[in-house]
């Protein structure tokens, strides 16, 4: 039934929440387990104790004092992650298992969202910082860029340091081709640079009676809903690339378009994905039994794309609330009985 699906969905969440408390270094996810922790969790048990690399260890206590960010940054990462795919037949639950190492297009998505959510909540946690702007060439008379702009520079590369290099710093089994190694880093550097794109200037005029005789901008960092929807769009964008590598260079696996280059902000995969439409843990699938769908929307929540074709239940619920309520003097609130009624449906 549709409840014993929800059901099911409810206990792998429950489970990785469970692992994640009681058995938190044998997961091979890494630091992604942070996004999951409670708050302090990456203080009270310090570097030593995570599951991080060697060389994340390493990296972490030359600065502890950025381990509530990168705790942060999972959170971002993964809440995002979960926001915008909450729609899809892949709605992120597998994303600690097979997804990390699939090199499928969800793959490029967490790599790139994760880096992207720990640059954001690094640049967040170090706060403004005066001169980070780069340089725009020779600025027009009368203008002046300076302010605080957002410390994304040092962000960026503390992520570069702990996500991608030197080699071995990886949570990935030491038997990971080069090819998937080659496309995970080329993810995580989109995900850095698509927070460094989507920051917005802001400025300010200074002068007598109003005037803007002299104007001041800095950068700040956008909210990261609009980091994670262009993710989202470049993941719905993304290319397949060969497993082979020509020159040490990655290249497409379509044919026709193999000498276009490849831009660094696209998101590349090796392998097709699955269609997520049956229950498969040994290629992160649950399944979308017993997801709830729209029957009117065309879109990715429809019960027509989201079920597989395999149709859909209705059930009705009934709703009973106050409403018109009145106040009497003297002294208590009167109100109607509302009832209404909705129609859900969940995929058979």
């Amino acid at each position: 039934s549709s409840e014993e699906a929800m059901e099911r969905v409810h206990h792998t969440c429950t489970l990785h929440l469970l692992l994640l408390t009681v058995f938190p270094l044998c997961c091979q996810a890494s630091w992604m387990w942070l996004g999951l922790s409670s708050a302090g969790v990456a203080e009270q048990r310090g570097c030593s104790d995570l599951p991080f690399s060697r060389e994340q260890k390493e990296l972490c206590r030359k600065r502890p004092f950025l381990l509530p960010a990168v705790q942060a940054g999972a959170r971002l990462g993964l809440a995002e992650c979960q926001s915008q795919f909450k729609h899809e037949r892949w709605n992120y639950f597998s994303v600690f298992g097979y997804e990390l190492t699939s090199g499928t297009k969800e793959s490029a998505f967490i790599h790139a969202v994760m880096a992207a959510g720990l640059v954001h909540a690094i640049t967040r946690s170090l706060g403004s910082t005066a001169g980070n702007l780069p340089s725009l060439g020779s600025p027009l008379e009368g203008w002046h860029w300076g302010g605080c702009s957002d410390h994304t520079r040092f962000a960026t590369w503390f992520s570069r340091q702990f996500l991608d290099g030197p080699p071995g710093n990886t949570s990935l089994p030491r038997a990971t081709s080069p090819a998937l190694l080659a496309v995970n880093q080329h993810n995580t550097d989109a995900g850095r640079q698509a927070v460094e794109r989507t920051m917005v200037t802001d400025c300010r005029c200074h002068g007598v009676s109003g005037s803007c005789a002299v104007k001041t901008c800095w950068r700040s960092l956008a909210p990261f809903v609009r980091v994670g929807a262009v993710l989202k769009e470049r993941f719905e964008n993304s290319v397949e690339v060969l497993q082979r590598f020509a020159r040490q260079k990655v290249r497409r696996k379509d044919k026709v378009s193999r000498r276009v280059p490849l831009e660094r902000d696209r998101l590349l995969y090796l392998h097709k994905s699955p269609n997520y439409c049956l229950e498969d843990p040994g290629r992160g699938s649950l399944g979308t039994r017993g997801r709830t769908c729209s029957r009117t929307s065309r879109g990715a929540d429809g019960c027509g794309l989201l079920c597989c074709g395999r149709g859909y239940n209705t059930r009705v619920v009934r709703h009973v609330t106050r409403c018109a309520c009145k106040f009497v003097w003297c002294c208590y609130v009167r109100c109607r009985r509302c009832e209404s009624v909705t129609d859900i449906h969940t995929c058979k």
